[in-house]
């Protein structure tokens, strides 16, 4: 007799699609922090690498239940190292557990999206700030190799395009940074900053065009050795990635009640 149907479970064959260039990129962010090769990579990162991909990606939705058994059947691995996978992934924020009912993909939550811009804002002032201060030729090289990518994906209005170009060029920035515990620390909210990047751009790919401005505000900052302009630019376009962001998960009457809040004075 074949297994009674469980509540809620998602169709994991879009684990063995082809990986697409978000994918990659997102196996880039879980694999974070070590020298393993994809292929040589401990067999529960690369579990955990799919599973961000198709969650990224929304091929499996918020709230679904991610079973040991099933992940494990489509792979065809055991399930011990599915279940490394999926604490890798509660680490990451990207499921949770939940008493009787196991692995669940988060729901993304826009309480959450402000913590987390909140701390990625001041974590990458803090990177800039040394960057330019140690290595400004390389930063304007890192700007002029990976505009393009940007550009294209703006001129092709392709959301998963300048997802991936804008997430890969804020990894290469973080990695001419000489301070790793900060890099870690803003390598380790790349996951849900980018899966809510995408959900923003998602929403509204028409953000496309004014977004790529604001990376070219930022370069020519860069260029011009403007570390001032450089922190404005940058803070700039975190709060503008978060309140598009917002828009896309929260409802409008609820922004409209966080808008009138008055501001807390430190």
């Amino acid at each position: 007799m074949g297994r009674s149907k469980t509540e809620n479970i998602p169709d994991l064959s879009a684990l063995l699609t082809p990986k697409n260039q978000l994918m990659l990129a997102v196996e880039q962010a879980v694999l974070r922090g070590h020298e393993w090769t994809r292929a040589s990579a401990p067999i529960a990162e690369q579990i955990a690498a799919r599973l961000a991909g198709v969650i990224t990606l929304d091929l499996v939705h918020a709230g679904q239940r991610l079973l040991e058994k099933d992940i494990s059947e489509v792979l065809r691995v055991s399930r011990a190292p599915v279940r490394e996978a999926l604490r890798i992934l509660e680490r990451d924020r990207l499921v949770e557990f939940q008493a009787r009912r196991g692995a669940l993909v988060t729901a993304p939550d826009a309480d959450e999206l402000r913590d987390i811009f909140a701390v990625r804002a001041a974590l990458y002032a803090i990177l800039l700030e040394q960057v330019m201060q140690e290595r400004p030729a390389d930063l304007a090289a890192v700007f002029d190799e990976h505009m393009p990518a940007l550009e294209r994906a703006t001129a092709e209005s392709s959301v998963d395009g300048y997802a991936v170009a804008s997430f890969l060029l804020n990894f290469a920035i973080a990695d001419l940074c000489s301070n790793r515990l900060l890099v870690d620390l803003l390598k380790s909210i790349a996951l849900r900053t980018l899966r809510y990047v995408r959900l923003g751009l998602a929403g509204a790919p028409a953000l496309l065009p004014n977004s790529v401005k604001s990376w070219r505000a930022l370069a020519r900052a860069v260029a011009r050795g403007d570390v001032t302009q450089v922190l404005e630019t940058a803070a700039r376009r975190i709060a503008d990635t978060r309140d598009a962001a917002v828009r896309a998960i929260e409802p409008p009457a609820r922004r409209a009640r966080a808008a009138r809040q008055p501001l807390v004075q430190a």
